[in-house]
Formats: structure tokens, C-alpha cells, sequence
């Protein structure tokens, strides 16, 4: 089997106990050679200073990019813009360009009176100025506020082609459901890498809680066999397996990056990692803790 590049996601911490997480998160994840660390902005842009301050940080600890989330909710185009060069500056030059979720008190996005209307907007102005290798979000399930999943497929390759390099997927249960979505976006005309985003399984309600609210689909046979590994003190055990096959599975049809979501834990992302090859050290890598 071929061995995939990998990357990851992370979030910004809001405590020096969830610093210290990051940091070792990122120890643990770096001899594994990604392309890049992620790091998460939060609902309604709460996290934006810290998005930038851990991205800064640990791009210059690790030497390894870093690719930053930057969304269009609460703020003008001046300054999103102002955000997007103050990453430049920090030498992350790798952004994740995404609508963003709605703040906490609101139940739908609304665009800043002087802002972006949507990711388009934002992705295009971005790809305007020559910076930035632009990554977007994609759904293989057809997003909760699609009309359809062709309108998802849609939306999709008007992001790419306003200037986007690469799509992330949400994350999924079945590899099926990611390869029935790549064959239909070759077929829309989507040319650009589509990553799929991998959850390794660290808490199987607070995963499918996730699951149902972004329209990730549970199958039935999943509930079943965490029911059984639950009550058998098994848990871990078929996180590990379940999301190791679905990553082999995908690398056996083609697909040659993965993107973890690693909530911060990189303990079963490093394992999964492990049994699909990639374990290849990295050399030079400074403390960052």
C-alpha cells in the first residue's frame, strides 16, 4: 500500500493547560513529516487572536507550515484583509478560507454590513493577492443549508474557481461516501485535490452529536459496534481499527493525502498514522513546549 501525506488540525488554546496540549500535540504529530498543521478559528471569529498567536507560534517552534483558518463572520473586507497580512507577516502563508459558523447568540450567518457576503468573496480577494495557498472546506453529505447535494458539488467549484488550490472534506463514516463525492465533482469539473478530513474517534457520543449537526450521516452498523465495544471496555480499540481501515481503504482507491482532526489528542491520529506507513522522523524539529 502506498504511503499517504498526512496533515492535521488543531485549535487554538484558551488556557495555559490547553497550551501545553497543543504544544505536545504537536511534538507528537511533527516527526510524522505533514504538509501542514491547521488551526481552527472559532464561531463568529472568538478565537482570532489566538488563531493567530498558536499559528505564529508554532510555525516558528516546528519550522513546519501552517495553514490558518480565516473566516468572513464579524468582521469588514478591511479587516479580514488586515488578518489575512498579519499571517503573511507571521509567515504563514497557507490560509483556510471558510464562511465561518454563525457567533454563539445567532442562529444563521449574517454578513458583516461591510464584510464578505461568503467564501467566494473572501477567497477571491485573498487569491488576488498572490499570497496565499488557499484551502476551502467540502461536504461529501450535502451541507445542512444546501438545497441540494448537486447545489454542495456547486458551491464547491465556484470556490475553486474563484482561487482556491484545495478542498477538505468533513469528516465521514464510510469510505464509499467520500469516493461517490470525488466521482461526482470529476464529473462537475472539479479539477483541484480534495482531501478527505479524518476523525479518529476519541469519544463516540460527543463524535456523533458532531455527526448529526453537520450532516455527516451515522450508519447503523457504527452505533451497534460502539454500543458492543462500550459496554466491553472497547472503545479505543475499535476507534483505532475502524478509522484505520477506512483510511486504507481510501489509499487503495487513489487517494494519496489524508487530513486528521485531532481535537488536540494525537494519540490515536499518531497510531493510525503509524500502521498506515508513516512514521518517517523528521530531523531539526525544536522544542515547542
Amino acid at each position: 500500500m502506498p504511503t499517504p501525506s498526512v496533515s492535521f488540525e488543531v485549535f487554538p488554546p484558551r488556557s495555559i493547560d490547553a497550551s501545553f496540549k497543543l504544544w505536545e500535540t504537536a511534538q507528537a504529530l511533527a516527526p510524522l513529516e505533514p504538509r501542514f498543521f491547521s488551526v481552527t478559528y472559532g464561531a463568529g471569529g472568538s478565537t482570532r487572536d489566538l488563531t493567530h498567536d498558536a499559528a505564529y507560534t508554532l510555525h516558528k517552534s516546528s519550522g513546519l507550515p501552517v495553514a490558518a483558518h480565516l473566516t468572513c463572520v464579524g468582521a469588514s473586507k478591511t479587516e479580514t484583509l488586515a488578518i489575512a497580512q498579519r499571517f503573511a507577516k507571521a509567515g504563514v502563508t497557507d490560509i483556510v478560507a471558510l464562511r465561518g459558523d454563525a457567533p454563539e447568540d445567532q442562529d444563521s450567518f449574517t454578513p458583516h454590513p461591510d464584510g464578505f457576503a461568503n467564501s467566494c468573496e473572501l477567497i477571491e480577494a485573498l487569491a488576488q493577492s498572490g499570497q496565499f495557498t488557499l484551502r476551502v472546506g467540502a461536504y461529501p453529505e450535502k451541507h445542512p443549508e444546501a438545497a441540494s447535494q448537486k447545489a454542495n458539488i456547486d458551491w464547491l467549484k465556484a470556490k475553486i474557481d474563484a482561487g482556491a488550490d484545495e478542498a477538505i472534506t468533513q469528516f465521514f463514516f464510510e469510505a464509499e461516501t467520500f469516493l461517490r463525492f470525488r466521482d461526482d465533482c470529476a464529473k462537475a469539473g472539479i479539477t483541484a485535490p480534495i482531501t478527505p478530513g479524518i476523525l479518529p474517534i476519541i469519544n463516540w457520543t460527543s463524535a456523533r452529536k458532531f455527526a448529526l449537526r453537520c450532516g455527516a450521516s451515522v450508519p447503523a452498523w457504527l452505533d451497534q459496534a460502539f454500543d458492543t465495544a462500550i459496554r466491553d471496555d472497547r472503545h479505543d480499540l475499535l476507534s483505532t481499527a475502524i478509522c484505520t481501515e477506512l483510511c486504507s481503504t481510501l489509499v487503495d482507491e487513489g487517494v494519496d493525502a489524508l487530513h486528521f482532526y485531532t481535537l488536540n489528542r494525537p494519540e490515536m491520529t499518531r497510531q493510525i498514522c503509524h500502521a498506515l506507513g508513516v512514521t518517517q522522523a523528521i530531523t531539526g524539529v525544536r522544542d515547542v513546549a
